[in-house]
């Protein structure tokens, strides 16, 4: 007999699946050996049904694993059908195509057995440190250059590990404890999961995971109907250059959105084809950021679950740049990937002014591998952000990424595991596009190689020709900029960083949201003591706001009359 759920008992256990999905990143972080599961944050984690389903994520998950999460699961359980499965089996890939997108991203999944009973899975998703080929970066000019792919395999059978997929990626990576360390770690998150779960149903005297799986999806669908009901229905379309390659070459991406009939459908005809270098986005990475923007603007305040992504579908033209196929090279596939998120909020601009964001200054990512002054080889990601957008109530918070949300490391931590010292790290003023509401500002940091030995830094930048947009009637953010000891750098190149020498990054602004004119002054005379514009910038962005309060004898933030 089917058991059915109140809304209370519904909501209390799916609150408990979001525990426990959360209890595997605690233990992921705790557990991992690199700074970017650690620090940085460069992970995801869910929790699935036992029919593959996706039940809830980690918090603090990365937008664009836990939308690829459902497709690699199903990808997994199409070489391995569940009930060909058993207790202590666990499952591994990096296939872009079935994986994330790139590589250097391991998938770990362990399905959940009760009695024998298969209840569910855990998948657990984090950036290895390396993975062989010619490294982390965007110069491959194919996927087999890029590394060693992984098809789905046994990582363990019936609890044993598989000896050989063991040795065949430690035969191939530079860094064996970074990497193999990092994979136990995706394990151990799995099987905290795998005990929480058993708990979870003993407690509650389930026999499965399916059916309080349908109650939480038919709550969900209950909600997302709702507001796709408020949504004006029809065809909206955008269009959104962004840097290539080299700055003199410009990648279009392009965009049809139909909301029609309660769903969301997203079209990226008119989107230009691959191109010869790891930058290519295989389509499992842009439904990831479709799934996101559909999220924040219909259900922002509901954990994500599967059937919040059932309401969207997305087509792509084959090898366009938003869905490159195999061999494409794909190694810096975020970098075009972030875009998806503002293409989308680009053709929604008029449609739902209050749920679209301007354009972030985005994240850059420098990829260091060296000898620390310790004696210890490392690859580390040096995570930087631009400042966040602003949306149509609330100006973007200086320095914070989007639509990422990676975390900038503790300079301590990243100075003492990398021997690179941080001379510089300060908000950069008037950076952020002005706007009734302010784009947020990007930031200013100064790195010197003090380990004694040569590095090699690999940059993946954006927003160096293409600024953030603002919205509304918003200005644009300011472009980032990268120099070493003081000559410019390509943003997505690769080069060796001598003893002594010096990189600076100058990180782009968010794009700023409405008419500057109806900034209220308050909020500028912040800014300015802040340190976030200076008063010449606020004169030139904002001059009606200067000249009202010069007609009426008061001054912005000189301290004249502003009391």
């Amino acid at each position: 007999m089917k058991r059915t759920f109140d809304p209370i008992e519904t909501g209390i256990i799916w609150s408990r699946l979001v525990s426990v999905a959360d209890e595997m990143v605690s233990a992921l972080v705790r557990t991992s050996f690199s700074t970017m599961v650690r620090e940085s944050g460069d992970y995801s984690c869910m929790v699935f049904d036992s029919r593959g389903r996706l039940l809830s994520q980690g918090t603090a998950s990365v937008p664009s694993f836990t939308g690829t999460g459902p497709a690699t699961l199903a990808g997994l359980l199409k070489a391995f059908p569940a009930e060909a499965l058993r207790d202590g089996d666990v499952l591994l890939t990096n296939d872009p195509w079935i994986g994330t997108g790139h590589v250097y991203d391991v998938n770990i999944v362990k399905p959940i057995f009760l009695s024998d009973r298969l209840i569910g899975f855990a998948l657990s998703v984090s950036h290895l440190a390396d993975i062989g080929g010619i490294g982390y970066g965007t110069g491959a000019r194919d996927n087999y250059e890029e590394g060693v792919c992984i098809p789905p395999v046994k990582l363990f059978e019936d609890g044993r590990p598989n000896r050989f997929v063991f040795d065949l990626i430690e035969a191939n990576v530079r860094f064996r404890e970074l990497v193999i360390g990092d994979i136990y770690s995706n394990v151990a998150a799995c099987t905290v999961a795998a005990q929480a779960m058993t708990d979870l149903l003993v407690e509650y005297d389930l026999d499965d995971t399916a059916e309080v799986a349908d109650a939480i999806f038919e709550l969900t669908r209950s909600a997302v109907r709702d507001v796709l009901k408020g949504l004006p229905q029809g065809e909206f379309r955008s269009r959104l250059p962004v840097e290539g390659v080299r700055d003199d070459t410009k990648i279009e991406l392009a965009i049809l959105i139909t909301i029609s009939d309660g769903k969301v459908t997203f079209d990226f005809e008119g989107t230009s084809p691959i191109v010869n270098s790891g930058i290519n986005v295989p389509l499992c990475y842009t439904r990831a950021y479709c799934y996101f923007c559909f999220k924040t603007i219909v259900a922002p305040n509901i954990p994500n679950n599967q059937a919040i992504l059932d309401f969207v579908s997305l087509t792509a033209p084959p090898n366009c740049i938003l869905n490159a196929e195999r061999p494409a090279a794909t190694g810096g596939r975020h970098i075009l990937g972030h875009h998806v998120a503002p293409l989308i909020f680009g053709a929604l601009e008029e449609v739902v002014p209050l749920h679209v964001q301007a354009d972030c200054g985005m994240i850059c990512q420098i990829n260091f591998r060296g000898r620390s002054p310790a004696g210890r080889d490392y690859s580390y990601i040096l995570f930087t952000s631009g400042g966040y957008g602003a949306f149509a109530d609330l100006d973007g918070r200086a320095v914070l990424p989007g639509p990422s949300n990676m975390i900038g490391i503790p300079v301590e931590v990243w100075e003492e595991n990398t021997g690179i010292t941080v001379v510089r790290k300060e908000f950069r003023p008037d950076s952020g596009g002005a706007g009734e509401h302010q784009g947020g500002a990007g930031q200013i940091i100064e790195l010197r190689n003090d380990t004694g030995g040569v590095l090699d830094a690999t940059f993946f930048g954006s927003r160096t020709t293409l600024p953030a947009r603002g919205f509304g009637g918003g200005r644009a953010g300011s472009l980032r900029s990268l120099s070493l000891d003081g000559r410019p750098v390509s943003p997505k190149s690769r080069t060796d960083v001598v003893p002594g020498s010096v990189i600076v990054l100058h990180e782009a602004g968010g794009g700023g949201f409405g008419d500057p004119k109806r900034r209220p002054v308050a909020r500028i005379e912040g800014d300015i003591k802040a340190g976030l514009v200076s008063e010449s910038y606020a004169r030139e962005q904002y001059p009606d706001q200067f000249e009202k309060q010069r007609d009426r004898g008061s001054g912005i933030a000189s301290g004249r009359g502003s009391r």
